[in-house]
């Protein structure tokens, strides 16, 4: 959920975005690395950079108000949870960079599956998200 109250405060110039993204991937990669040595495990809990990351990417040029947000929020809970090839390949990388590559490639597929659902709803419903 913070990256949806994230979302609400950055700027949609795309170039802004990306580069809020960029700076994520690059915090949070090495703070997740950080952390795993502090807990002594893989992947630990406390660290959300990772989702707030995702969903900076699910949102990504959508055009979308808040109810897209929470369809894009629920898609990336479902890539994430299921990790589709490659995201599955990417959870496997050592340190901060597998924690955060892998919430990225779901991401990427939550914001593909977006777009359809908005052009579907947009063309078969009339409905706007």
């Amino acid at each position: 959920m913070a990256g949806l109250v994230l979302w609400a405060f950055v700027p949609a110039d795309p170039m802004f975005q990306a580069l809020a993204i960029g700076v994520l991937f690059g915090a949070g990669a090495w703070s997740a690395g950080a952390a795993e040595r502090h807990f002594n495990r893989a992947d630990p809990g406390p660290v959300v950079i990772d989702e707030v990351m995702g969903m900076l990417i699910t949102l990504f040029m959508n055009p979308v108000g808040w109810v897209g947000a929470l369809v894009g929020f629920l898609l990336f809970r479902l890539f994430d949870v299921v990790k589709p090839y490659p995201a599955n390949r990417l959870e496997r990388l050592s340190g901060g960079v597998g924690v955060m590559a892998d919430d990225a490639m779901a991401a990427v597929y939550a914001n593909v599956a977006l777009r359809a659902a908005v052009w579907v709803a947009a063309r078969v419903a009339g409905w706007s998200l």
